[in-house]
């Protein structure tokens, strides 16, 4: 068996460290040191008809799986409905986006290769408070 200097993270349900941004939050479940910076998991969750951070691309591979509701993904230059259970892949440099177009909150789960991610989160979160996420729907 391979030895580490990285312990197991084990966390209950809603554990995390939490960023709130207004209607949108997200609860950061592993990233750089937990990962050896590898990979970032997060959940990201929107209440209903919010819109998310705007078009942008990163070199970063993004993996969401939807947890709960429907999440409207944009992929490239086409808009996906992702209802709960759905799974889908940005690779790094593809234009994305993703918000919450229905009546009930929305929340996926987030996977980035590689990871570190958390690190740009408190500039997020800044951002957000300077410009607070509007409403959601097709442009």
């Amino acid at each position: 068996m391979a030895e580490t200097d990285r312990a197991p993270v084990v966390l209950g349900p809603g554990e995390g460290r939490h960023y709130d941004m207004g209607r949108i939050s997200a609860v950061f479940k592993a990233d750089g040191a937990e990962t050896g910076g590898g990979y970032s998991v997060s959940e990201w969750w929107l209440e209903p008809h919010t819109a998310g951070p705007g078009t942008h691309s990163h070199p970063e591979d993004d993996v969401f799986y939807v947890l709960e509701g429907t999440m409207s993904v944009l992929v490239g230059d086409r808009w996906v409905d992702a209802t709960r259970g759905a799974f889908v892949v940005m690779p790094g440099g593809v234009a994305h986006d993703f918000e919450n177009r229905g009546d009930t909150r929305a929340g996926v789960l987030n996977l980035t290769h590689p990871g570190d991610f958390e690190q740009h989160m408190p500039g997020v979160v800044s951002w957000f408070a300077e410009h607070p996420a509007g409403r959601a729907g097709p442009a």
